[in-house]
């Protein structure tokens, strides 16, 4: 037999052989692979049925939106190649899928088992404590949550009428809506008839008789649905309820968290506001600051000047109610905490009825209601330097400017003082402050500027000897309200007069009289003439002015007997406050008011003006800012007590409103505050401050200085 055999050629050498060796060793490799995958997978075989059960459920929820669209494209795809791998496993999971070491091409991007190493740490996240949820969400899992939101209501709903459905084959024969027609034979055919549904109900339909026409029977008693059916729609329709009962809770929470979101925009949106207006602010700030410097370099420009030719005059600075940018301060008042009161000033023994000082911790004066010598103060040591001896009545107003200072007096005077010189006047005063008498013609006695009384006194203009450098007098009665630049000074009076003053010859210039410019008045506002008076408490305008005050927040009152509440010019242009409630526009080079702005109901006490607003505060409880180019009120603010002073700046009004407290409004984010730590005890009704530092005057007889 071996010796018949041919030997086979090479090219029979190359050619497959197919034997049953073959075949059994194919089979033995599998067998193999098949034990080795049992062998290596027994810990966890299991836990395989739990895990599979689990993390189908929670992977649409866990798995993110790439590894769902990864995932749906592996499962819609064919899965020969995948059980090539696995050698004949007949169903896929998310276990088997994250366990298997394979490679996946998903259009032009790789995906690995690294896109599912969620499930390899499946043991960490199911021992992990999940966290309580809050709110609704309380009572909510997230499987339920997640079974809530599948669309199995509308599911059952369409099935549950699928199954109510009956089947008559007559339903609009008689319009001509059947596309098939149906034969007389087959509508008499079988008296009754069985039809089972999807899900094994038994319907029963009544078949019809020959020759007798029976009465139509209603659908729901042609089909019987059986008990376990209704069991089943029973249980759906209590399932599905509380399945909405969730989405209505997660639907409630959505909304609530909605509702938080726009809270929380709200707020950041007012804190992006409150940046903006504070960037407006520091605008508004850096453009007084560049105002102040251009200032500075012409005084010092000036200043300069003077020094190399000693026949220019001395530079006049701007006044400081017209000054802006900051003012030179020491470096220890930073270190002050800010809306502080840090110092207060006692002696006065009634009510502050006026106050003014030169710079921040310069040289203060200040007058009260019953005090005929107004006080000199130190406000770097806080201590009081000397008096100004030679009014006659309680000081109504002053004005400082560096060493110059202007009272008004109910005496009918103002006099013009140099505050360098009330020192030496001050040590002479207090060795010899008595009364002498002059060897005069009528023998009168009158007070001479350094407190020491003299004969006739009213011809004399200046005191060559005291503090004292003029003594203007004109007015009939007490002078309320003043104002001075450079040489020109305007004063206002209780008798209802405005006097211009040249401070150089002391000499009265120009007399305007309010009550010839009410009987001539052209309201601003109105655009119309009226001589009448504004208010019901002006009918005795022509004899003494007294009106009751609103009560101060300590309930206490008293009678306003100031008719010029205010003046202030700018120029030529005065402007004035009386008291029938009008803001007066005048033109000092022929002493006619040129508009009135009536606007307020109550006495105009106190004003304060620059190129484009007016400030007016009244005893009516309110402050309004006019615009000068329109003639009309720009804005108001309103107080809960009358306005007795303010002081306003592009940024800020300042008011003393009847209160222990000092009102602050804040001119472009529109909000109020106050000063009150370490405040007064009783009512504001005097203020001043540049830049930084603020000084008060209360009801209670104390001066207090204010950090900004």
């Amino acid at each position: 037999m071996a010796s018949g055999s041919k030997p086979k050629s090479a090219g029979d050498r190359n050619e497959p052989v197919h034997t049953d060796d073959g075949h059994n060793s194919s089979s033995a490799s599998r067998s193999n692979l098949a034990s080795m995958s049992k062998t290596l997978l027994a810990p966890f075989a299991h836990k395989k049925a739990d895990s599979t059960r689990i993390l189908s459920d929670l992977a649409p929820v866990i798995m993110t939106p790439r590894m769902m669209h990864a995932a749906a494209t592996v499962t819609s795809r064919s899965r020969g190649g995948i059980n090539g791998v696995l050698n004949g496993s007949a169903r896929m999971d998310f276990a088997s899928l994250g366990r298997a070491p394979m490679r996946l091409t998903l259009g032009s991007r790789r995906v690995t088992s690294r896109d599912l190493q969620i499930v390899e740490a499946k043991e960490e996240l199911l021992s992990a404590e999940v966290p309580e949820p809050e709110g609704i969400a309380s009572d909510v899992s997230l499987l339920r949550g997640f079974n809530a939101t599948i669309p199995s209501s509308d599911r059952n709903r369409t099935r549950r009428r699928q199954v109510r459905n009956v089947d008559t084959r007559n339903v609009g024969s008689r319009q001509g809506l059947l596309t098939r027609g149906t034969s007389d034979e087959e509508e008499q055919g079988e008296e009754r008839r069985s039809v089972t549904s999807e899900d094994g109900a038994l319907v029963v339909g009544p078949g019809k008789k020959k020759g007798k026409r029976k009465p139509r029977e209603s659908l729901s008693t042609t089909k019987l649905l059986g008990k376990e059916e209704l069991s089943r729609q029973a249980q759906e329709i209590i399932r599905d309820r509380e399945n909405l009962h969730v989405r209505r809770s997660l639907i409630a929470s959505e909304i609530a968290e909605v509702e938080s979101k726009i809270v929380a925009l709200s707020e950041i949106r007012h804190r992006l506001e409150q940046d903006l207006l504070k960037t407006h602010e520091d605008e508004l700030e850096l453009d007084d600051e560049l105002e102040g410097v251009r200032e500075r370099l012409e005084f010092e420009e000036i200043s300069s000047k003077q020094q190399k030719a000693t026949s220019v005059r001395t530079p006049q600075v701007a006044p400081s109610r017209r000054r802006k940018g900051p003012v030179f301060l020491p470096s220890e008042h930073d270190e002050l905490p800010p809306a502080v009161a840090f110092m207060t000033l006692e002696g006065h023994i009634s009510p502050i009825t006026a106050l003014d000082f030169s710079e921040p911790y310069g040289v203060l004066v200040s007058s009260s209601q019953d005090d005929t010598q107004p006080r000199v103060w130190d406000l770097m040591t806080g201590s009081e330097i000397s008096r100004l001896r030679g009014h006659r009545g309680a000081v109504k107003c002053i004005q400082v400017e560096d060493n110059l200072c202007l009272t008004g007096s109910d005496d009918g005077s103002a006099r013009l003082w140099n505050l360098g010189a009330v020192e030496d006047d001050w040590e002479r005063a207090s060795l010899s402050d008595v009364a002498e008498e002059d060897g005069d013609q009528d023998g009168e006695l009158v007070e001479k500027p350094n407190g020491i009384w003299c004969g006739n006194s009213s011809q004399a203009g200046t005191d060559s000897d005291g503090p004292c450098l003029r003594r203007l007098e004109g007015h009939s009665k007490a002078v309320t309200a003043l104002y001075f630049e450079d040489d020109c000074l305007v004063t206002g009076a209780s008798d209802k007069t405005l006097r211009q003053w040249d401070l150089t010859t002391g000499q009265c210039v120009l007399t305007m009289d309010i009550l010839w410019a009410i009987s001539h008045s052209s309201i601003g506002a109105a655009g119309a003439s009226s001589s009448a008076p504004l208010f019901p408490g002006l009918a005795a305008a022509g004899a003494n002015f007294a009106v009751p005050t609103p009560p101060y927040a300590d309930g206490s009152w008293e009678m306003y007997q100031d008719f010029v509440g205010a003046v202030q010019f700018w120029g030529y242009g005065l402007v004035s406050g009386s008291g029938d409630g009008a803001v007066r526009m005048w033109d000092m080079r022929t002493g006619q008011a040129h508009r009135t702005l009536a606007g307020h109901t109550g006495p105009v006490t106190c004003l304060q003006f620059d190129e484009i607003h007016i400030a007016s505060g009244s005893l009516d409880k309110s402050i309004r800012i006019w615009d000068v180019r329109m003639g009309s009120t720009f804005e108001t603010i309103k107080y809960d007590h009358g306005v007795t002073c303010l002081q306003f700046d592009s940024r800020k009004v300042i008011a003393a409103t009847g209160e222990n407290s000092i009102k602050i409004y804040n001119r472009t984010t529109m909000q109020h505050s106050a000063l009150t730590t370490n405040g007064h005890t009783r009512p504001v009704q005097r203020l001043r401050y540049m830049d930084r530092y603020l000084v008060s005057g209360g009801r209670d007889a104390t001066v207090k200085v204010w950090t900004l």
